[in-house]
């Protein structure tokens, strides 16, 4: 039962992204009209940070790619592709501005290839889900933003 407390914030953003779901046996959740924008690591908000994720790894940009997502509805770890495009992501970012609007921020190497990505809702294919555990323990030393409570809190269930 507690499991599924856990999994109702990703319940949650499939119903609201107008999910329509196949077996994770026959290649994955499928999450449609899914809204993302891009993101780099020269951007403003993001230099102190360099091009590290907030697991502490380098930002991807090859056939496996970075992304950052509110880890309390796409938790650390988890992979997906956009259905028509050849890469695979993973969720090892998250953003203050991603808190609460299931959004997906996909990693860009630069601001030209960042501003020509722009906004877009897309068809997801989740190939694995990540851990809800692994999220806590990576945020939960952190909890002195406002963004990251709020991720804690939805994990924990006590939103």
């Amino acid at each position: 039962m507690r499991h599924l407390i856990r999994l109702l914030p990703i319940f949650s953003a499939c119903f609201l992204a107008s999910c329509s779901s196949t077996s994770i046996f026959g290649g994955g959740t499928r999450i449609t009209a899914v809204r993302t924008t891009a993101y780099t690591h020269g951007e403003s908000d993001h230099i102190v940070y360099g091009a590290k994720t907030a697991v502490g790894t380098q930002l991807k940009y090859g056939n496996l790619r970075s992304a950052a997502a509110d880890w309390s509805v796409y938790p650390v770890g988890t992979i997906f592709q956009i259905e028509g495009l050849p890469y695979v992501y993973q969720v090892d970012d998250y953003g203050s501005a991603l808190v609460g609007t299931n959004t997906i921020d996909l990693y860009k190497p630069d601001k030209e290839t960042m501003k020509a990505w722009g906004v877009r809702n897309v068809n997801i294919r989740v190939l694995k889900w990540g851990s809800f555990s692994k999220s806590l323990s990576i945020m939960k030393p952190r909890s002195s933003y406002p963004h990251i409570r709020r991720m804690v809190a939805r994990i924990e269930g006590n939103s």
